[in-house]
């Protein structure tokens, strides 16, 4: 089967065979030391040498903690989706009461750092500004560094920023401490070739300001609690030991390859998956000069299901891609992250263009 979906994403032979391994005592010192080991890695991966946490939840759970860590009910927040994901982020604190203000973009354009920051002078105060670093559902990579320069430039002091990094880092570069990153977040099952079930959180040291004074309702996602044990390698709760077996073997791998060349080969696929789309006729649905490295949505010809194209692929060539996310387009969104190559988008596009 060729996986294509934006996530969960395909294992190497080598991370899937850790995953099978067998359990081993959560508070004892195998686990320890895994655990640094990990956590040291990922620090290389979000560019940073704040607090790591590892959280056993979807990356939705690190969205929760983002907000419930840092917040308290009636504080003014910014949010700016320019898609789902970044929707569910303003969802998540509006459901624990913050008083969230929207910016939102039309499906397929990034956010307009300059709108950001007049935003903030217009409107504000705000306690914080929710941000996507990579939309999954429209495959658009906002220019987050320009973002936080607006953010860091319209106010003093600058709101938190917290972001979500679930889709993108690992394989789009995040300088967490240079573009000051308040809070980001990702997620085991994307660009870091591992299985779902773990969420990793940074914090800085203005998120921990702003922790001792959040009142939000929290307990498994207590931050505080999870840097206490983390400090000891351990985590407050059962982790999910599976997952993080094959997340070591596969940040070692990532190391090896390091930062700038995994995005350097996370550019050179994207490419290929759009030059190969617009090759076939088809669309891409994201705003030039905002592609995703590690998600494509390509817009279908007039005429073309998507539910149609989508079952065809995978009946007939064991394709698996994924659904439109966008009200009335048909499209499909292809994920090319972690562990994949030139050749399963290539054996995608060939299918297609039998269909067209």
């Amino acid at each position: 089967m060729n996986l294509r979906i934006p996530g969960p994403t395909p294992l190497p032979q080598d991370v899937i065979d850790a995953v099978g391994q067998q359990m081993i005592n959560h508070r004892g010192p195998e686990f320890e030391s895994m655990f640094r080991e990990v956590t040291a890695g990922l620090k290389t991966f979000f560019e940073t040498n704040n607090d790591l946490c590892i959280l056993t939840s979807s990356g939705t759970g690190s969205m929760e903690a983002a907000v419930v860590n840092t917040l308290s009910p009636g504080d003014r927040v910014l949010a700016v989706p320019i898609g789902v994901f970044g929707d569910r982020f303003a969802k998540i604190a509006e459901a624990y009461g913050a008083d969230v203000t929207r910016l939102t973009y039309e499906m397929g354009k990034a956010a307009d750092p300059a709108e950001i920051a007049t935003k903030i002078v217009d409107e504000g105060p705000f306690m914080a500004v929710l941000l996507t670093q990579n939309e999954t559902s429209t495959g658009v990579t906002n220019d987050l560094e320009a973002i936080c320069a607006a953010i860091h430039g319209a106010a003093d002091p600058s709101p938190l920023i917290l972001v979500d990094g679930i889709s993108g880092l690992g394989a789009i570069r995040l300088k967490t401490d240079e573009w000051g990153c308040d809070v980001v977040l990702s997620g085991s099952q994307k660009a870091w070739m591992a299985p779902p079930g773990l969420a990793f959180i940074s914090f800085g040291e203005r998120a921990w300001q702003a922790y001792e004074r959040a009142k939000m309702p929290r307990f498994y996602f207590d931050m505080g609690l999870a840097r206490r044990y983390a400090e000891r390698g351990q985590t407050p709760t059962t982790p999910c030991v599976p997952a993080l077996y094959g997340l070591q073997v596969s940040v070692r791998k990532m190391l090896e390859e390091g930062p700038e060349a995994i995005a350097v080969r996370h550019q050179g696929i994207g490419d290929h998956c759009r030059k190969r789309a617009l090759d076939a006729g088809l669309g891409l649905f994201a705003e030039p000069g905002h592609y995703s490295n590690t998600v494509t949505a390509v817009t279908l010809k007039e005429g073309m299901n998507t539910a149609a194209v989508l079952e065809e692929l995978r009946t007939k060539h064991g394709i698996v891609g994924g659904a439109s996310k966008a009200p009335g387009v048909e499209m499909i969104r292809l994920g090319h992250m972690g562990y994949v190559t030139i050749e399963e988008l290539d054996q995608v596009f060939d299918a297609l263009e039998e269909m067209i």
